[in-house]
């Protein structure tokens, strides 16, 4: 049977503890005036206790780690497990102490009780403070290698996004469009350029960034709607209902136009039969909901915009990017990532 790391470092440990505290009753054993010589069967007993309540301990933290762990409901996981380290101890005191009643008599026995419960309370809190001290050391380990690998990796993940998604394709369609209007509507096309530049102007602008303001992200989805506004008319409908009190939350940037890129992609655009997008907040999450209206076939699609949009998410937040699919709708929620 392979042993546990670190199996040996504790039982050494525990080993040292039981002969250490065994030399220091023995020393002081004739000055305690208690009945009897020192018993040296004492010392087995010691390294027994530790060795149990050690491993009570470990069994019980890992239990707890599984039906309360820390990361969902702190205070209530480290109140259990101090109150329950706390009856363990008191309860294993008694055995203690109806082992040793008859070395003891009179006011000894007492303050033996009194003092043994003192110092096994304490006991119980050392322990349990190891446990937590390590839950804590373990989680700005995980933190500071996740940090690592998201300098890593963030850069191309983030650079692959936005190419990806501001494609030359989106270029040449946003170019024909331009380029029809330029006859038909001069003024719309003058519009129509001036929203095209700050599309670009903000992807420059916030493509080292790896969060940015919903407020922020929505005034620059306006001018990517209106291009689509453009490009098809009454094709497509669009509407927004974002709470003002998630204003100030960050998600990254540009994750909006690689949801409704993603929507165009994959749906047929049919006047008759508009491709209805809702773009809202729901709890913790910012959500883009579309009509189904699939593409027999999806041309230049490498299917890369909605999966490295997720990997993104995977470093910027503990909860995952959420996809439902149904007959009528596909939806995609992204979430809400705290900026301060």
């Amino acid at each position: 049977m392979k042993l546990r790391k670190n199996f040996g470092i504790e039982y050494s440990l525990i080993i040292a503890i039981t002969l250490i505290s065994g030399l220091v009753r023995y020393s002081i054993w004739d000055k305690l005036e208690v009945i009897g010589p020192f018993p040296a069967e004492s010392i087995l007993y010691t390294f027994l206790f530790l060795s149990f309540t050690w491993e009570f301990f470990r069994g019980m933290n890992a239990y707890l780690n599984k039906v309360i762990p820390f990361t969902d409901r702190f205070l209530l996981r480290l109140n259990t497990q101090l109150v329950l380290g706390v009856a363990y101890m008191l309860t294993i005191n008694r055995l203690l102490f109806s082992l040793a009643g008859k070395y003891l008599e009179g006011a000894m026995s007492v303050m033996f009780s009194l003092s043994t419960n003192a110092v096994f309370i304490v006991l119980s809190f050392l322990i349990n403070s190891i446990f937590v001290g390590k839950h804590f050391f373990d989680e700005w380990k995980k933190s500071i290698l996740r940090a690592e690998r998201l300098e890593k990796e963030k850069t191309q993940v983030q650079f692959d996004n936005l190419k990806n998604q501001l494609n030359p394709h989106f270029l040449f369609n946003s170019l024909s469009s331009l380029h029809s209007l330029i006859f038909d509507n001069p003024n719309l096309a003058s519009e129509y350029v001036n929203n095209l530049s700050k599309v670009y102007r903000y992807v420059l602008k916030y493509e080292s960034q790896s969060l940015v303001s919903i407020r922020e992200e929505l005034d620059f989805i306006g001018h990517f709607i209106f291009l689509l506004k453009t490009r098809f008319g009454n094709a497509i409908e669009i509407q927004t209902d974002i709470s003002e009190g998630v204003m100030d939350q960050g998600i990254a940037p540009v994750s909006l136009q690689v949801l409704l890129e993603n929507c165009i992609k994959h749906n047929a655009i049919d006047p008759e039969h508009p491709l209805k997008i809702d773009i809202y907040s729901k709890e913790n999450y910012l959500v883009v909901r579309n009509s189904r209206h699939p593409k027999v076939s999806v041309i230049a699609s490498n299917k890369q915009g909605l999966a490295n949009l997720e990997k993104l998410y995977g470093f910027l937040s503990t909860h995952p990017v959420q996809i439902k699919m149904t007959d009528e709708n596909y939806t995609v929620a992204i979430p809400l990532i705290s900026r301060y």
